[in-house]
């Protein structure tokens, strides 16, 4: 048997070791025959080790901790737990700072957090060498934001850097990717989200392909719409050839995708958008099937109202050649959309996203329309543009089980300040993109641990007052950012194409940023803070993580273990019935004020999911990225009814995913643990994820 330690490494399991700390234990408490009963008590403890872990999932050092400690109380030896404990502190202590993949942790960290900034995020020598902790790195990146300040206020800089990295440290926000791993580096690319045009010609596609590339192996990710192209069959006048199609030439940027990939510290991540009235759009419905084609895209339908209600009213359909702009054809506009909900059902793909309601809410609808989003959905961008994203932590804004409204009012003005800045600071790939970004200046402000924060007030995921909760959070976030901006745009100016905006037209004098607001799926920077992506519910109370090769190991959400230590039902072999489980709801070991308040994303039915959605989505600027989780035995019907919900609630798009139907995130082991890999988050299942 073997064990994982602190510090992420393997090591062979101990039995010896084990007995001589619990002797000592039994000595300091003066309890009787401590060596004797120190070899019964690790031999129990090992003996739960053998039955409920393997040679795949391996214990951690802190599982056996927690089972001596079991142990003990089971057979009345609190005196010993505490002396015990106690040891264990002092061990603590004398090692000092946490180590893990060597990075020495000098924040106070999760495991996992750590294990992420190692791979990703904190700089290296020539040699490969890390030469960052993670208080460097948060210091970096708020210097190299706030020396933006000299710009508009002189002597400002030292004061806004101490503001920006006592945000950052304490992890009440943290910015997109590509800001925490350029910022203070020759690269200097810090946004996450761009959304490039595709015209209808060699030329023009392989310069979207080669802006891409670029543009991935900065840290970001592309959206396209590949409306524009010709449809498959249709004539090429300069060669008296036919066009192969959008769909063929989409495999082109998967390949690209996967080629750059290689050489970088994360994958790249697409969008790919068809309209619905594009005659190839069955092909590209369905062009996500077979598993392991077009990985490095998510794939939606850019669905117009008049198809949405041709679709309710069972009316035909005419599809449009985009060269001719004529109709080539009809089909049943619900039959399309059937095969829509189908090819959803089978593998998480497409995804729709409500264009018209888009365009409607778009600031700068002025400069033209919208027809394409980031790789997430969240945040819809006119061609070129690109946008900087950040999520405050939720979890760090409560206070004595309520919502702390005067210290998420500070951390809102300080992340807009900090987005605004980033927007001057950052390195531009390409001049195009840096002029209608720097023209709008979109910021998107989301959140993260939702989940997390609705059982610290007292409230289920899957309640009328979680519904209320949201509204109000999303209303206080929106106004507050807003003041923000109005502010900043009269100190530095309001957004070049200020004039003939949505905002000019309300009336409004300044405004920094065309948009503040987007909820985003958080990704990894939620692994960095230790909480639950974007308004995601927890994705399982406790479950298998694959940490290396193949090795496992078992992670539980750490409020669900405070509380049950708390109340005194925590317990290893119940955390590994949990983790065989998914979900606590029927688990009458489990006290049922805490079953209702840990609501899984498999507890939570398809509707709540796109309610929740609906609530954010009333006052965000941008779009709200979601997945709404179904289980297995869902049937295609489910889906249709969430596709026509999300439309009626006035979503701006809508995803599902149901267990199983991809293998690359989520897995099950024989045993049916629920296992996710490494740099899971609880959300983004077919793996294509940016923020």
């Amino acid at each position: 048997m073997q064990i994982i330690k602190k510090d992420g490494t393997i090591t062979n399991f101990e039995l010896n070791k084990l007995t001589i700390s619990i002797e000592k234990a039994l000595t300091e408490s003066q309890a009787k025959n401590p060596q004797q009963t120190a070899k019964k008590h690790s031999q129990e403890v090992f003996s739960i080790i053998e039955k409920n872990f393997t040679k795949e999932l391996l214990p951690s050092t802190t599982d056996v901790r927690d089972l001596v400690v079991e142990i003990l109380e089971k057979h009345k030896l609190n005196t010993t737990v505490k002396a015990y404990t106690a040891f264990k502190q002092r061990e603590k202590a004398m090692i000092g700072f946490k180590t893990v993949m060597g990075v020495r942790d000098d924040i106070g960290m999760t495991t996992n957090a750590l294990k992420v900034l190692a791979k990703r995020y904190l700089l290296r020598n020539e040699e490969g060498n890390i030469i960052e902790t993670p208080a460097r790195l948060f210091r970096r990146v708020a210097k190299t934001i706030a020396s933006i300040d000299a710009r508009y206020q002189k002597g400002s800089v030292a004061k806004t850097e101490e503001t920006f990295y006592s945000m950052l440290s304490n992890l009440e926000f943290l910015p997109n990717t590509p800001t925490l791993m350029n910022a203070g580096t020759p690269i200097g690319q810090l946004a996450a989200c761009f959304v490039l045009p595709v015209g209808d010609g060699l030329k023009d596609i392989f310069g979207a392909v080669e802006k891409m590339a670029i543009i991935h192996q900065s840290g970001g990710g592309t959206g396209f719409n590949f409306s524009n192209l010709r449809p498959k069959g249709d004539i090429v006048r300069s060669t008296k050839g036919v066009a192969s199609g959008p769909v063929s030439f989409m495999t082109v940027f998967d390949k690209t995708t996967d080629v750059i990939k290689q050489g970088g510290k994360r994958r790249g991540a697409n969008m790919a958008i068809l309209n619905a009235d594009h005659p190839d759009i069955k092909e590209f419905i369905t062009s996500k099937t077979q598993e392991g084609v077009m990985t490095n895209f998510n794939i939606s339908v850019a669905a117009t109202d008049t198809f949405m209600e041709a679709v309710e009213k069972d009316k035909d359909w005419p599809l449009i050649n985009p060269r001719t702009k004529k109709e080539t054809t009809k089909i049943n506009a619900k039959e399309l959309f059937n095969t829509i909900v189908s090819s959803a059902w089978q593998t998480g793909d497409p995804g729709l996203v409500f264009i018209d309601e888009i365009n409607r809410k778009n600031p700068t609808s002025h400069l033209g329309r919208i027809d394409s989003t980031n790789p997430c959905g969240e945040q819809p961008l006119h061609p070129h543009e690109s946008c900087v994203l950040g999520s405050i932590n939720l979890m760090k804004h409560v206070k004595s089980g309520k919502i702390d409204w005067d210290k998420l009012k500070k951390t809102v003005r300080t992340a807009i300040h900090f987005l605004d800045n980033v927007i001057d600071a950052n390195n531009y790939t390409f001049p195009e993109i840096e002029q209608i970004t720097k023209s709008n200046r979109r910021t998107g402000l989301g959140v993260m641990g939702f989940a997390e924060m609705l059982i610290r007030i007292g409230l289920p995921y899957n309640s009328d007052k979680a519904l209320e909760t949201a509204e109000k959070l999303m209303k206080f976030i929106a106004d507050e950012s807003h003041k923000k901006s109005q502010e900043l745009g009269a100190e530095r100016g309001s957004f070049p194409n200020f004039k003939g905006s949505q905002w000019e037209k309300m009336k409004i004098k300044t405004m920094r940023n065309a948009t503040t607001t987007t909820i985003a799926p958080t990704g990894t920077i939620s692994l960095i803070a230790g909480v639950s992506s974007g308004i995601e519910p927890l994705f399982a109370i406790s479950f298998v993580r694959d940490v290396m090769e193949g090795t496992k190991l078992l992670e539980v959400t750490p409020l669900f273990e405070e509380i049950a230590r708390q109340r005194g039902f925590y317990s290893k072999t119940l955390m590994l019935k949990v983790a065989r489980k998914g979900t606590i709801n029927d688990m009458k070991e489990i006290p049922s004020d805490v079953r209702k308040l840990f609501v899984t994303s498999f507890d939570a039915s398809p509707e709540w999911h796109v309610k929740l959605q609906a609530a954010f989505q009333k006052f965000v600027d941008n779009a709200v990225s979601k997945t709404v989780n179904l289980p297995q035995k869902a049937k295609a019907d489910d889906v249709a009814k969430i596709y026509l919900l999300a439309y009626k609630l006035k979503c701006k798009g809508i995803t599902v995913y149901r267990t199983g139907s991809k293998q690359q995130q989520v897995l099950y082991i024989p045993e049916q643990a629920i296992t996710v890999k490494e740099e899971f988050a609880g959300t983004c299942h077919s793996g294509v994820c940016t923020n």
